[in-house]
């Protein structure tokens, strides 16, 4: 039985990865999955969170995820991640800047609607970078 399938990771940059893995666990609009080999056809949109790459020696590669899509078919998962960013590549003093300014426009009473669900954006994914370094 096969215990490791293949995965190829493109974003808008390119080839962020290509290989044999055990597994890949990220969040979906629907909640957290976990794809392993001889995993059902499957595809649907992906969220915002921290993804995990088990690789097949066994070592894990965790990056940042928001929105794409992930597909499961005939054995081979390909994931589109409109944004991806590998751990040991997040700048986490960025990510502490972004997230202090995100919360400091959010105290502001008079921001218009747009203004805050722009901010709230920039929060989450601040959140989710600093997560995803720090294991969190």
């Amino acid at each position: 039985m096969a215990t490791t399938f293949p995965l190829q990771v493109v974003s808008m940059d390119g080839m962020e990865f290509e290989g044999e893995v055990e597994r890949i666990v990220l969040r979906t609009v629907h909640g957290d999955i976990a794809i392993l080999a001889r995993h059902i056809d499957y595809c649907t949109a992906v969220g915002m969170g921290t993804a995990r790459i088990v690789l097949a020696d066994g070592t894990e590669r965790k990056a940042a995820c928001i929105g794409g899509m992930i597909s499961m078919m005939n054995g081979k998962c390909r994931l589109f991640p409109t944004t991806w960013e590998w751990s040991d590549e997040i700048d986490l003093e960025r990510a502490h800047i972004a997230r202090a300014k995100a919360e400091e426009r959010l105290k502001d009473a008079t921001i218009s609607n747009e203004a805050r669900v722009r901010a709230e954006a920039k929060l989450y994914r601040a959140m989710i970078r600093i997560g995803t370094v720090s294991g969190k």
